[in-house]
């Protein structure tokens, strides 16, 4: 199964930020969605200064290599993260898990633009004829399934459980379905920041690790106040 990114339907805003989420626009108006792409352009432009050396620092992997299959893998990932985000965001009124699909939203949505970046500079498709996590050596253990390319990730119908909930019960559902992607993440992660070739591209590994484990540890307290668990 090719980790190819996902199609995009009619859209009033051309960026390709938010042109990757199905039907992100027809459930934003127009105002945030104008705001948080001129966020999201400035803090990728901010990121991309941060974690790309200069000079002699800076290598050049290989189509193969950890940085790249990492790079292809993860933006497929963060990008259901962000999906999913925007489903909940219509779902529930409640003011907590709605910050929490919004920073979801912004933060992959940046790191995802940054991962694409690097492949653009260094030459290298954002596509690969390999299954997904074959730079991990599991391209043969994981079995695609149902729209879930890779561990973590939801499937098609659990995306439309998701959409046909609303309230407490969304929450619950969206809070349950990110904890079990960010664990698929941090599991891609934490390879990544071990082998990878490349200083930024294990920096920024090792800072999704950190980050989707304190919002794995927040959710479950989330889940907690709800009566549920992960």
């Amino acid at each position: 199964m090719t980790a190819t990114e996902l199609g995009t339907g009619d859209q009033d805003v051309d960026d390709p930020l938010v042109d990757d989420v199905p039907g992100a626009r027809s459930r934003l108006p127009r105002l945030l969605v104008s705001g948080a792409l001129v966020t999201a352009a400035i803090v990728v432009a901010l990121l991309v200064a941060m974690f790309w050396p200069s000079g002699d620092a800076t290598a050049t992997p290989g189509r193969d290599s950890v940085d790249a299959g990492f790079s292809r893998d993860m933006a497929v990932h963060h990008q259901q993260a962000v999906e999913l985000s925007f489903i909940v965001r219509d779902r529930t009124d409640d003011e907590d898990v709605r910050r929490l699909a919004y920073d979801v939203i912004n933060t992959q949505a940046n790191q995802r633009g940054m991962l694409l970046g690097w492949l653009d500079g260094w030459d290298l498709p954002t596509y690969s004829q390999d299954p997904p996590m074959t730079w991990m050596g599991h391209g043969s253990m994981y079995e695609a399934h149902d729209g879930s390319l890779m561990p973590g990730m939801a499937t098609n119908t659990q995306l439309d459980q998701l959409r046909e909930t609303s309230g407490e019960q969304a929450e619950i559902l969206y809070l349950q379905l990110l904890t079990v992607h960010h664990k698929g993440g941090v599991d891609m992660s934490e390879a990544a920041a071990s082998n990878a070739e490349t200083e930024q591209v294990r920096r920024l590994a090792k800072g999704m690790v950190e980050g989707q484990r304190s919002e794995m540890d927040l959710m479950a307290d989330m889940l907690k106040e709800r009566g549920a668990t992960a």
